[in-house]
């Protein structure tokens, strides 16, 4: 099975349209999956296609980078591996805050290069921005780790505009990941056309809003122990009733071109530019086969401005972080 190809905005790197975010494998959303399973997953979606794979070593912490390694090692040369730095991890796998200074950034690379089993890291982002550290260091340090074949391409996640130009210019950045889907459109205003103009490439995580946009989310859903979507404001019981309407259209124009919810959320984040590469994350393969057909699903001028309407009349309800979460995005 093929899928299509997109580049990374100017930087020749070129992925599938559609990647796998790793994360939800080994955290964040409940309990680890079995790791038998998970390498199953994995490998089967490089058997369908997928090119593009999204990990970071605060994922389990370290757990998520083995795994991934480990599963790809047979496709090594025909597969891109996204991995990230940029928090401080403390013995016992507990966050202790951020910190991209050049010599951890050193540190990290090299323990993600042995967990990840390779000699290279193709995309190797900052995950969030660290205040505390000049952009341009940052940038430099990754500089210094691609002149030395250690490091592919460098990425930002969830960074501000100028946070972007000040790290462009000292080393080109390949691709900026950040939140964006039908329930999160925070960077269309000001980040889309920075990125366009500096020919960089988007990487939109959770591009079905965490579940939200498949349909499959009601208002009495049940999360699991250790999901963090129990500790965000849009998966109260009250903004997810509030936000029925969103659903309800997709599923409306999902079944009009015989495809699914999901499908159809992912179709619009491709409709969006040439250069946007979506990395929706699942544990079953008959999602992943589903999330990978949303690259053959085609929506035409007015299936755009009838979901556009919607979204611009009926506001997402409920903020997409807590507090505590928000203080680590950089705006």
């Amino acid at each position: 099975m093929t899928i299509r190809k997109r580049k990374l905005g100017k930087s020749g790197l070129e992925v599938s349209a559609i990647g796998l975010g790793c994360m939800g494998l080994s955290y964040g959303y409940g309990p680890a999956t079995e790791k038998k399973q998970a390498v199953a997953l994995i490998r089967g979606a490089v058997e369908r296609g997928v090119t593009f794979f999204d990990t970071a070593e605060v994922y389990g912490p370290f757990a998520n980078e083995e795994l991934v390694g480990e599963a790809l090692a047979p496709f090594r040369d025909q597969i891109v591996i996204a991995t990230k730095f940029g928090f401080d991890i403390g013995p016992n796998g507990e966050q202790r805050g951020l910190d991209s200074r050049p010599q951890h950034i050193r540190e990290v690379a090299e323990a993600s290069l042995k967990r990840l089993g390779t000699d290279r890291i193709d995309l190797f982002y900052q995950h969030r921005v660290d205040p505390d550290v000049p952009i341009e260091d940052v940038a430099g340090a990754v500089k210094a780790l691609i002149e030395e074949g250690k490091v592919g391409h460098f990425g930002l996640s969830e960074a501000g505009v100028q946070t972007i130009r000040r790290a462009h210019a000292v080393q080109p950045v390949t691709a900026l990941q950040s939140e964006y889907s039908m329930f999160t459109r925070d960077p269309e205003e000001r980040v889309l056309p920075v990125l366009e103009e500096l020919g960089i490439g988007f990487v939109p995580f959770s591009p079905l809003g965490r579940g939200f946009l498949t349909g499959k989310i009601g208002e009495s859903t049940k999360f699991a122990e250790g999901d963090i979507r129990n500790r965000l404001p849009r998966f109260a019981e009250e903004a997810r009733q509030a936000n029925r309407h969103l659903v309800a259209l997709i599923g409306e124009i999902a079944t009009r071109k015989q495809a699914t919810p999901a499908q159809v959320a992912l179709a619009w984040l491709l409709a969006q530019k040439p250069w946007i590469v979506p990395i929706p994350g699942t544990t079953k393969l008959d999602r992943l086969q589903e999330n990978i057909g949303g690259a053959d699903v085609a929506l035409n001028a007015t299936d755009l401005r009838e979901l556009d309407d919607v979204l611009a009349k009926v506001p997402v309800q409920g903020a997409r972080y807590n507090e505590q979460m928000m203080k680590t995005v950089d705006r």
